[in-house]
């Protein structure tokens, strides 16, 4: 049986010390890096141009279905923009809510999750998208059947995909926005 001197028990003792301020400090660094707001680090336009297209398709759907909605109904410019809008956030929520539920989650999380990660993209969306068909001649009075009605929504999503794209480029690479919803895919 050997026994270890004082000097060897004590050298021993910062040895393990040492190695487990290392380890700890290496875990720290790591947990900095993973909180600290610098989200995915580089984003891709790629990759922001696809969470783009995501909110595109839900706010298409909900302008679409509520001017349908309001023009069936011979409603006003005010209340058929005002419905359009709301659809286009419902319909671009829900799309985030599925696949984030298709991950496994709570509905509550899900649920905070598609507004933490949508909100803004598709505010911006929706801004952009109303502010030029707002502006566009005559677009506001263009019955479903007209090629304007057509042609102007298509030009004004166009528009609003070219601007919010940086706004997702922006969040994501802050971690925010279609960056949490990334992680619940994997």
């Amino acid at each position: 049986m050997q026994h270890e001197t004082h000097a060897e028990h004590a050298h021993h003792d910062q040895h393990t010390q040492h190695t487990q301020h290392t380890q700890h400090t290496q875990h720290t660094d790591h947990e900095q890096h993973e909180g600290s707001g610098h989200g995915l680090g580089k984003v891709s336009w790629s990759m922001a141009a696809q969470a783009t297209l995501h909110c595109l398709t839900g706010c298409a759907i909900g302008e679409v279905l509520g001017m349908v909605i309001g023009t069936a109904f011979g409603w006003g410019n005010m209340p058929t923009m005002i419905l359009a809008i709301a659809l286009a956030f419902f319909f671009g929520y829900s799309l985030t809510l599925r696949s984030v539920l298709k991950a496994g989650v709570g509905f509550r999380t899900a649920l905070r999750v598609a507004l933490a990660a949508d909100t803004l993209p598709i505010a911006v969306m929706e801004l952009i998208d109303n502010g030029v068909i707002a502006l566009w001649p005559s677009a506001m009075d263009a019955h479903l059947s007209d090629g304007l009605f057509w042609g102007a929504l298509a030009v004004s999503l166009a528009i609003a995909f070219v601007v919010t794209t940086p706004v997702n480029k922006w969040m994501i690479g802050r971690g925010k926005g279609h960056a949490v919803v990334h992680r619940y895919h994997h």
